[in-house]
């Protein structure tokens, strides 16, 4: 069963997972008829609803909790809901249903303490106090869940990093439309060295860790981070996914003291007036988008036999045919 299956990575799962031939369950809010016609059954629920969860995990031999509240802003209760409160019905549900096996999706923002991460392993330890309540609320769901491993219910927590590639409807997107409406600039003048994922390197990572996990495995109750293993300058991450949506690289930059002063005042407004969106800036976004973000991946290679195999040059070609095939942001 995997819980966000109507979204980027989940979704990709669900699929790769019904290919191989399993039995596979997609937990979500949405109806996704195109998982339910590869024969992928479709449960609708929320999170929050343990009952709801708790029918979803039945008859399952492995959970993979890949959903979440994401995003860079928003009210705190509703990180708090999903994140916290929806990881704890999750592991509820798996115990009370006699599921032996549970993978977690975590991020590498769990261990982000605001300054630059480069070569950073798993020994990390969480930050004292988080910029988001992202990651903090996704770091207090991945404290339960390794703490939850036992002989009944096995889990393990990956962490994957700036997941890309064909099929996402939420990075590329959203970099395309601030490109075009030119709300897109360089913030400072490096352009540090960022690690990223392609969505099917993800996607095998999970599988081969719910193949290995066992009460007898070296993994369970482990947190590994995963990457391509080869950070480019961010700047030129961003230039070449312009480049496959068929638009030019960012030219204009900002100084980095004027984008933190300018979102200090983005969140002062939208805190002010209640406004529900999301701020065009926010100091989190600013701080990701300065500082280095590169990890030691050497943890995955070695206990879950996991190699990265799509590099970003052939990563990229697959983006770019796929964006001409589907045109998902219009013609």
């Amino acid at each position: 069963m995997v819980t966000g299956g109507g979204g980027f990575l989940g979704g990709a799962l669900a699929r790769k997972l019904r290919e191989r031939g399993d039995d596979v369950r997609v937990f979500g809010r949405g109806s996704y008829p195109e998982l339910m016609a590869l024969g992928i059954d479709v449960v609708t629920g929320d999170l929050t609803d343990p009952l709801a969860v708790r029918a979803a995990c039945d008859d399952r031999d492995t959970v993979f909790h890949a959903a979440a509240k994401v995003g860079l802003w928003g009210r705190a209760e509703e990180y708090e809901a999903v994140n916290v409160q929806g990881t704890k019905n999750v592991l509820g549900a798996c115990l009370e249903t006699e599921v032996p096996k549970l993978v977690f999706t975590s991020s590498p923002s769990v261990v982000f303490h605001g300054g630059d991460i480069e070569g950073l392993d798993e020994s990390a330890p969480y930050p004292e106090r988080f910029d988001s309540d992202y990651s903090r609320t996704k770091a207090a769901a991945e404290r339960m869940v390794l703490a939850a491993d036992h002989d009944r219910l096995c889990t393990v927590s990956l962490r994957p990093h700036l997941v890309w590639g064909p099929g996402d409807r939420h990075l590329l997107p959203r970099l395309a439309a601030r490109a075009r409406s030119r709300r897109l600039f360089r913030i400072g003048p490096d352009s540090k060295l960022v690690d990223t994922l392609y969505i099917d390197d993800a996607v095998d990572a999970h599988i081969l860790a719910a193949v290995q996990l066992s009460p007898r495995s070296d993994i369970s109750g482990n947190a590994y981070f995963l990457s391509s293993g080869d950070p480019r300058p961010l700047w030129e991450i961003v230039d070449r996914m312009l480049a496959a949506a068929g638009l030019g690289p960012v030219r204009r930059s900002v100084p980095k003291g004027l984008a933190f002063a300018a979102a200090d005042a983005c969140e002062i407004a939208w805190r002010t007036f209640g406004a529900s969106s999301e701020p065009p800036l926010t100091r989190f976004l600013v701080s990701q988008l300065t500082t280095a973000h590169w990890f030691d991946i050497g943890a995955a290679k070695r206990e879950l036999g996991w190699e990265p195999r799509v590099g970003l040059d052939e990563g990229m070609a697959r983006l770019t045919k796929w964006v001409r095939a589907v045109r998902p942001f219009g013609p």
